[in-house]
């Protein structure tokens, strides 16, 4: 499959990729950990070390990476997908950090799972977020994969019960959603937020934005992929 995109320096994209033929990617929450824990690990310029292998993100962000390949804004894993925010860092960044993070992941589902091939859909997909009202709008939508889980079609209905999506989005910890919003926890050594312009001032600004969306606008949803 040829990607039809080049990467830049210091531009932002959306990158994602779910399970080959829809399968789940993530079967419980040790394999979300250790996804998360990739997402260190592998953002870097200098080669994975072997050592730290099946460590948790406790222990490895202790270690020195390096220079970032890429700066990572927000992140949202789902069953069997996964969306990323990230800024190009250094050139070629975002194919090398893509390589070494899924590469390395297929590694140790197949070992835990004992299976063999693929596990991921072909090659990632990217889009650039190349203007401030996309970049924007991709933060909500990344964030907002989530009531999926609990409302599959709410893009379609609406939400019958804003509240209750809003304290699962609170909940759900495979997400950046929480470092947004203002919890204090590893998790949000990932991400360099100050990499994204300042379009909310406090974590109620980015919470109220958010939220804010699911206000359903059947128009508001055409501009990116459903993964399901």
């Amino acid at each position: 499959m040829t990607r039809n995109i080049s990467f830049s320096l210091g531009e932002f994209y959306h990158l994602y990729n779910r399970g080959t033929e829809k399968r789940k990617i993530f079967l419980n929450k040790a394999d979300y950990n250790r996804f998360v824990t990739l997402l260190y690990i592998c953002n870097s310029t200098i080669p994975v070390d072997l050592k730290l292998q099946g460590r948790t993100l406790e222990e490895v962000i202790k270690n020195q990476r390096g220079c970032l390949l890429v700066k990572l804004s927000g992140y949202c894993l789902m069953p069997n997908h996964f969306h990323l925010l990230i800024q190009e860092n250094v050139e070629n960044g975002c194919s090398l950090f893509m390589q070494k993070v899924s590469t390395a992941y297929t590694m140790y589902f197949n070992k835990k799972y004992e299976r063999s091939g693929a596990l991921f859909q072909g090659k990632f997909k990217a889009r650039h977020a190349d203007n401030d009202e996309y970049l924007k709008y991709l933060i909500s939508y990344i964030h907002l994969n989530p009531i999926k889980l609990i409302q599959p079609e709410w893009k379609v209905e609406g939400i019958t019960d804003r509240n209750a999506a809003e304290n699962f989005l609170k909940k759900y910890s495979y997400s950046s959603f929480l470092d947004f919003v203002g919890y204090v926890r590893v998790e949000g050594k990932l991400l360099s937020r100050e990499a994204l312009p300042e379009y909310f001032l406090t974590s109620d600004d980015f919470l109220t934005e958010v939220i804010s969306w699911l206000q359903y606008n059947p128009d508001s949803y055409k501009v990116e992929p459903c993964i399901s």
